[in-house]
């Protein structure tokens, strides 16, 4: 699947049913130039892309990641699906030490987006797998591989997700309305990050346990306007930038001969006080994830990295300046 080109078009959209206005007031003008999965299922939310496929392919047991975010198990609970946890190794890639039923799966991550060659060996393994690929926008689906993908992972929407589904079945749905979930974006603009942040906590929040609905006019509007070409080759570059630095300094080895434009660089280390040193020079950089350390123990690989792994920011926003403003923090650090 590729980026495909549209003709351009009036942004304004008539409600189901309803005839198109002319005149009024002027609305928000958008580019609506392209999308890059024009032929997916468009829906609301990442996690409700997985419930989709769970609901069409009627799984009874799913095999889950320890190292992965809580918010996954919401359309497994919500289904009541048995689920069973799997470790990982140092490469991220599942230790398979158990066999899948027929009417079981298998989700694995597309961890950073670095992770598609695990999964099309997985794929000959496994005829029931799942590729999370919220971490890998670009990354494009395996033939035959139930994929979804989570666009606010990468582009500055409020939700939105697109499903690769291997089947021909179709559920009903309704439209999602995004309007009231756009404040933390619109503040970034005017007011700054942080200022929006408390915003994007609560939209965090506002996501929980929403049914499956089709992706909004307004989310899938701003996708159709995205310069995907540039923001996948400013990955790239910002990517490769750091690790030409950081490579020798990371605990984490991965092959980076050929990146796909990766939502972060994964730079793991022994010491536990980078990230609290990186954000206090305004570097914000998360924890995947907080909910590992309830789920494991510490002995094990998905503790670590839980405590270790600090995903460095490189994406579209930011230049080679910027990466050599990260690099110069961690030079006096390590």
């Amino acid at each position: 699947m590729t980026k495909s080109s549209k003709t351009k078009f009036d942004i304004r959209q008539s409600a189901p049913g309803k005839m198109k206005s002319i005149g009024g007031y002027l609305e928000l003008q958008l580019s609506r130039d392209s999308e890059y999965y024009p032929a997916m299922i468009r829906l609301n939310t990442g996690r409700n892309a997985l419930e989709y496929i769970l609901k069409i392919r009627g799984y009874t047991l799913i095999y889950l990641p320890y190292f992965t975010c809580e918010v996954i198990m919401e359309p497994v609970r919500k289904l009541d699906i048995q689920y069973r946890y799997y470790t990982i190794n140092e490469h991220m890639e599942p230790v398979l030490d158990f066999e899948l039923g027929e009417t079981e799966c298998l989700l694995y991550t597309n961890y950073f987006g670095l992770k598609q060659e695990a999964i099309t060996g997985l794929r000959r393994k496994f005829k029931n797998l799942i590729v999370d690929n919220s971490q890998a926008f670009f990354s494009e689906p395996v033939q035959d591989t139930d994929t979804f993908y989570s666009c606010r992972k990468f582009f500055g929407v409020p939700d939105g997700a697109y499903l690769h589904l291997a089947s021909p079945a179709r559920l009903k749905l309704e439209r999602d309305v995004s309007v009231n979930r756009f404040s933390h974006l619109i503040k970034s603009i005017d007011l700054g990050i942080e200022q929006g942040y408390q915003d994007y906590v609560a939209n965090n929040d506002v996501l929980q346990q929403n049914p499956i609905r089709k992706m909004s006019a307004l989310t899938h509007a701003i996708l159709e306007g995205i310069d995907y070409k540039a923001c996948r080759y400013r990955r790239n570059s910002n990517f490769m930038y750091l690790h030409d630095f950081l490579v020798n300094h990371n605990d984490y080895s991965f092959d980076a001969s050929n990146v796909n434009a990766p939502m972060v660089y994964p730079f793991s280390h022994p010491s536990t006080s980078l990230r609290e040193k990186l954000l206090a020079k305004r570097i914000y950089v998360a924890t995947y994830w907080p909910n590992v350390y309830s789920w494991t123990t510490k002995q094990m690989y998905e503790y670590y990295l839980t405590s270790h792994l600090i995903p460095l920011p490189i994406d579209h926003r930011y230049s080679h300046l910027d990466m050599k403003r990260i690099i110069n923090v961690l030079k006096n650090l390590l």
